[in-house]
């Protein structure tokens, strides 16, 4: 009877960044900045692919991909954020706090394969020039990229499903800045735990494959790097695979810390910062990290 008496919550309320009301102008300004710049070069890197035949090749066909999950990660967050900043509601509906979460966690796992993806079409390059034209054809390319993208839309599918086997009535405050699926268990009235262990064993699965076969490319081609006899051959491949590396170390360390490590979720400012790193900062230097040192671009 208790159970059937308890009523459920179909609106969320998003606490923020910070609930110090001096603080929300700086802020919206900030995260306006760096929004526009994200969506500046973001598009800009896939306008700049699609209109240079020079660029028509598979490094920046990848690359175009990857800046369109950045842009739809970024997307799926900040602008809730912004309105956040000017509004006294706080408020979110379920279906939309579901939508949020699905579309990140899309755009991220989505990420994780192109990175992987990123980092064979560098060990193709680097380890077999000469073959590098026929091993990564056209269509290989867009069957690599299509997975990936396959892949990122299937996988949230599954916690989201399992969120639907939780109620809401204790509390309809998430003490996050977005519909993150952490904060979520932390107020249901259902016990999370099954999902907990499902968004646990696949982040980890994931980010063990994907970061392994990662490691494993740039290790072979590392060593392929220290056999080139030409100055410049090894400069160029090393300062291509470097930009590639960075990326790869911020995605993955801001992600590990959130969703793999042991007793990920108790500490609130600091998993809101985490996420910040993932969901704003990350999609905001990737288009630098992969243009500024680069001639083509």
């Amino acid at each position: 009877m208790m159970e059937t008496n308890k009523t459920q919550v179909t609106q969320f309320v998003l606490t923020g960044l910070t609930d110090r009301p001096g603080m929300q102008a700086p802020l919206f300004l900030a995260f306006l900045v760096i929004y526009l710049t994200t969506m500046v070069g973001n598009l800009g890197l896939i306008f700049l692919t699609w209109k240079d035949p020079h660029l028509h090749t598979p490094m920046y066909l990848f690359l175009a991909s990857l800046a369109l999950a950045d842009a739809c990660s970024s997307s799926s967050v900040t602008p809730k954020m912004l309105m956040n900043f000017l509004s006294n509601s706080h408020m979110i509906s379920l279906v939309k706090c579901i939508t949020q979460f699905y579309i990140f966690a899309s755009s991220a796992t989505t990420e994780c394969f192109l990175l992987v993806v990123m980092a064979y079409d560098r060990y193709a390059a680097i380890c077999n020039p000469l073959r590098y034209p026929v091993v990564m054809s056209n269509r290989l390319c867009t069957w690599l990229i299509s997975v990936s993208y396959a892949i990122g839309f299937l996988h949230p599918v599954i916690h989201v499903g399992l969120l639907f086997r939780l109620t809401f009535c204790r509390s309809n405050i998430i003490p996050h800045f977005y519909c993150e699926i952490l904060s979520l268990y932390t107020i249901s009235c259902t016990d999370p735990s099954l999902n907990a262990l499902v968004i646990f064993i696949f982040a980890a699965c994931i980010q063990a494959f994907t970061f392994t076969t990662i490691v494993v490319s740039y290790t072979r081609v590392l060593f392929a790097i220290l056999k080139k006899k030409s100055e410049k051959g090894r400069s160029k491949a090393f300062s291509t695979c470097s930009a590639h590396l960075l990326s790869v170390s911020l995605f993955y360390g801001t992600l590990f810390f959130m969703y793999v490590r042991p007793g990920s979720g108790p500490d609130q400012y600091q998993d809101k910062m985490y996420s910040l790193f993932y969901t704003v900062i990350i999609p905001l230097l990737n288009p630098f990290i992969y243009s500024l040192r680069n001639k083509e671009v």
